[in-house]
């Protein structure tokens, strides 16, 4: 019979979610829409996780403007994501424009820039390619993918590549 192995799963209380909530909160810094869609998940009802995610705000568990902020941090240091990567992810997760602009202010001008060199000199070292035309357009996918800003993209391979 069609179903048979069908087990319902075992709904959880609210006071069980909201631990359960408070752990994933805990191990690495959330957005709403992450713990949202944690919530829809674990099937709660929408009062329910309306509760939730206020208490999660008051315990200060949940925090986009700290999330913001570790996220741009460790996309670029880790990843070296450029700022408009970094944006453009923020942006689909619907973080809002001030906790946006919180987020990118924490990272340096200068080690940017400096990072943006080093990408560009690890990718020109790997690149097998003689055309200086099409490397050149190599280099620059390759960074404009990272999501450098155009401008400080061509600075950099004009000073790594002069025509």
């Amino acid at each position: 019979m069609p179903g048979e192995n069908f087990k319902p799963r075992k709904s959880l209380s609210v006071d069980e979610a909201l631990l359960k909530l408070m752990n994933y909160c805990v191990y690495q810094d959330r957005c709403h829409q992450e713990v949202e869609k944690k919530l829809k998940d674990l099937q709660m009802y929408e009062d329910a996780q309306a509760y939730i995610i206020t208490r999660l705000i008051e315990e200060d568990f949940l925090n986009e403007e700290r999330f913001a902020r570790s996220y741009a941090r460790g996309k670029f240091r880790i990843k070296k994501y450029g700022r408009l990567r970094i944006t453009r992810e923020l942006k689909a997760k619907n973080i809002s424009a001030y906790n946006l602009k919180a987020g990118l202010s924490e990272i340096e001008e200068e080690e940017y820039l400096t990072t943006l060199r080093d990408l560009a000199e690890q990718k020109l070292n790997s690149l097998k390619e003689q055309d200086p035309y099409k490397k050149r357009q190599k280099l620059y996918q390759h960074l404009a993918y990272k999501g450098y800003e155009t401008e400080l993209i061509y600075d950099v391979i004009n000073d790594l590549l002069p025509m």
